[in-house]
């Protein structure tokens, strides 16, 4: 069983920077390819990005991958998301997820395909 502690939301005014940090327990860390997820309120979730067992090929959504890199760091069980220019739209609270550790592929977009995740982080930005 796979745990996921997400921390690094808060308050910030637009075009600002935010790193989040995801924290997995309970399980073989790179044995999971992993994804960042946001729902902003009101809507539904919605993906962010995704990064591989090794954390040599990554994917984000088209609406923020020139803002948002995703990264991981297998020696500390720790993936990030580290986001530039932040804007009021990304106003959201966000998750980290694994999916189940015996995937083929690591590019993975759909909530469906993530078995595990995390309580999520607020992040506020202000205009």
């Amino acid at each position: 069983q796979v745990q996921l502690v997400e921390s690094g939301g808060g308050l910030v005014q637009a075009g600002g920077s935010l790193r989040l940090s995801c924290v997995a327990s309970g399980g073989a860390f790179t044995d999971y390819p992993l994804g960042w997820f946001r729902q902003p309120p009101g809507k539904e979730r919605e993906f962010v990005a995704v990064i591989d067992w090794t954390g040599g090929f990554t994917y984000c959504a088209d609406s923020v991958k020139d803002r948002f890199t995703i990264s991981r760091d297998n020696a500390k069980n720790t993936v990030y998301l580290q986001i530039n220019n932040l804007k009021p739209e990304d106003t959201a609270v966000y998750y980290c997820a694994a999916p189940s550790s015996s995937v083929q592929r690591w590019e993975k977009t759909m909530e469906y395909e993530y078995e595990y995740w995390g309580q999520g982080t607020q992040v506020t930005v202000s205009s």
